[in-house]
C-alpha cells in the first residue's frame, strides 16, 4: 500500500523524511527510497542533475533513474522535481520515455518546478572543454552540464522551466547567455560553438511535453501537508560531495545535505522530520580527490568486484576502501541525522578481517572528524580498528537476529564510534533484502 497508508494518518499528523547518503554517493539511497515510499503520497527530489543515478532492483528486474524520483515504481505516488535541481529537458523526455515503454506511468504523476533552471546544450559543451583543459588536474565531473547550469542560475542568467511558455522572452535570453558562453567556448577554450537556433528549436519542440508537468512544487507541497500526507525527500549525491562542506575543489555542483531539502523543495526546515542518512558499509568514491582509507590492492579489488561498484549512470570505476568513520562524524553534524541505514553489508561476507577508520593522524596532530578543504583531507592517514569478519552469508537476511554475531558486533561498533543509531540495514538489491531496526515514519 502507498498512499492509502500516508492518508491513514490522523490530522496535523503528516511526516516528513529525508533521505541522504552520507559519503562521496553511490550509498544505495535509491533503494531505500523505493522502500519507504510505500509509506508515502509522494517522492521530492531536491537538488542534483542527471548526473548521479539510482538503481532499483524490484523482482529481480533492474531499473535506473537519473532524474525522476525513485517513487515512480510505486503506482498512485506523486513524484515532484524541485527548483533545486537542474533538468536536463532531453534527458528528462528520454527517462520518461524508457519507463513508459516499460508500461510506468510517469507524465501524469510527475510535477516539475517552474523554477527548475535548464541543463542545454552549451553547459555540456563547457563541462567538457574545461574537463578537456585541465588535463591530469581535472576534478573529474561527469561531463553532463550540472557545474554550468548552476553557475548560470547563480549568476542569473539560467533559462528556467517557466521561460518556456514565452517564445521570445526565451529567445532572447538564449541570445545573451549564449552569447557570452560561446566566445568562452570558441576564444578561450578552443571549442566549436553552439547555434542559437539550434537550442532555441529544440526547446520549442519539447516545451508543450514539459510545460503539461511544471507546476508551484511548494505549493503542492504544502497543499499535501495540510492533508497530513507523508512525503520522502530524496537527495542525489553524498555528503561530502556538498559544494560547501565537502572535499572542495572535488565536490559537486550543489548542496548534497539535508537542509538543502528546504531550499531546493520550497518548504520550511520545521517540516522536516527526521534524516535518514544512508552509508556503505566500506567507503567508495568516484572521480578525483582524496580518499583516506582507499585500498589500492586486494581488498579495494574485491570489494569492487563483489560490489559492482561501477557509476549506473556513467560505468566509471568506483574507487573502494574501509569503513572511514571520521568522514561519517562530518556528515553526522552537518546532516543532524537521526538515523542510519547500512547498505552493501552482504558485500564483505566471507572476509577475514573488517576494519573500521576511527580518527587521523595528520602533520597537525590526531583529529578524530575529516577536515575542510582536499588539501587537508589529502594528508589525513588514517587510524584503524580491527575486528574479526565472518564467513556466513547476510545477503538476504531479514531480521537482525538472522546476522551472524561478528557482522552484528561490526555494525554495533560502527553505530557507537560514528555516534548515530542504526534504523535499517540492507543486505541485498532487492526491495525487500532489508532488516527494519527503527521505522522512520513510525
Amino acid at each position: 500500500m502507498s498512499a492509502g497508508r500516508a492518508a491513514g494518518r490522523p490530522a496535523g499528523k503528516g511526516k516528513n523524511v529525508v533521505v541522504i547518503g552520507t559519503q562521496w554517493g553511490d550509498e544505495g539511497k535509491g533503494k531505500i527510497v523505493d522502500w519507504l515510499t510505500e509509506q508515502v503520497s509522494g517522492v521530492v527530489r531536491f537538488q542534483g542533475g542527471h548526473n548521479a543515478g539510482h538503481t532499483l532492483v524490484v523482482n529481480g528486474k533492474k531499473t535506473i533513474l537519473r532524474l525522476i524520483p525513485s517513487g515512480i515504481l510505486h503506482p498512485g505516488v506523486t513524484c515532484y522535481i524541485g527548483n533545486g535541481v537542474v533538468l536536463s529537458p532531453s534527458a528528462l523526455l528520454g527517462e520518461i520515455d524508457e519507463l513508459q515503454a516499460n508500461q510506468i506511468d510517469v507524465e501524469s504523476r510527475l510535477k516539475i518546478s517552474f523554477a527548475c533552471p535548464l541543463i542545454l546544450p552549451y553547459h555540456v559543451a563547457l563541462d567538457q572543454a574545461r574537463e578537456a583543459a585541465r588535463g591530469d588536474a581535472k576534478i573529474g565531473t561527469t561531463g553532463r552540464g550540472i557545474g554550468p547550469a548552476y553557475e548560470d542560475k547563480v549568476a542569473r542568467r539560467a533559462i528556467r522551466l517557466l521561460d518556456l511558455r514565452q517564445p521570445d522572452v526565451l529567445r532572447a535570453k538564449l541570445t545573451e547567455a549564449m552569447g557570452l558562453h560561446n566566445f568562452v567556448l570558441e576564444h578561450h577554450l578552443k571549442a566549436q560553438p553552439i547555434a542559437v537556433d539550434q537550442v532555441y528549436n529544440d526547446l520549442m519542440s519539447m516545451a508543450p511535453r514539459l510545460l503539461k508537468m511544471a507546476a508551484d512544487v511548494p505549493q503542492l507541497l504544502y497543499e499535501a501537508g495540510l492533508r497530513a500526507e507523508n512525503l520522502l525527500f530524496e537527495g542525489a549525491q553524498g555528503s561530502l560531495l556538498d559544494i560547501d562542506h565537502g572535499t572542495y575543489p572535488y565536490v559537486t555542483s550543489s548542496n548534497c545535505v539535508a537542509g538543502a531539502a528546504g531550499a531546493g523543495a520550497g518548504v520550511g526546515p520545521s517540516r522536516l522530520h527526521y534524516v535518514l542518512g544512508i552509508t556503505k558499509a566500506y567507503t567508495t568514491r568516484v572521480g578525483g580527490g582524496p580518499f583516506p582509507t582507499e585500498q589500492v590492492n586486494e581488498v579495494g579489488q574485491l570489494l569492487a568486484k563483489r560490489g559492482n561498484e561501477f557509476g549506473s549512470v556513467t560505468g566509471r570505476p568506483r574507487r573502494c576502501g574501509w569503513f572511514d568513520a571520521a568522514a561519517l562524524r562530518r556528515a553526522m553534524q552537518i546532516n543532524g541525522v537521526t538515523g542510519l541505514c547500512i547498505t552493501k553489508l552482504d558485500v564483505m561476507d566471507g572476509m577475514e578481517e573488517v576494519k573500521l577508520c576511527v580518527g587521523y593522524n595528520t602533520p597537525q596532530g590526531h583529529i578524530d572528524v575529516l577536515p575542510f578543504g582536499a588539501d587537508a583531507v589529502a594528508q589525513c592517514q588514517p587510524i584503524y580498528e580491527s575486528m574479526p569478519g565472518w564467513s556466513e552469508t547476510t545477503q538476504g537476511a531479514r531480521k537482525w537476529s538472522d546476522l551472524p554475531g561478528n557482522a552484528q558486533r561490526y555494525l554495533k561498533r560502527l553505530s557507537e564510534v560514528v555516534g548515530a543509531p542504526i534504523a535499517m540495514v540492507s543486505t541485498g538489491a532487492d526491495r525487500e533484502d532489508t532488516i527494519l531496526l527503527d521505522h522512520p515514519f513510525e
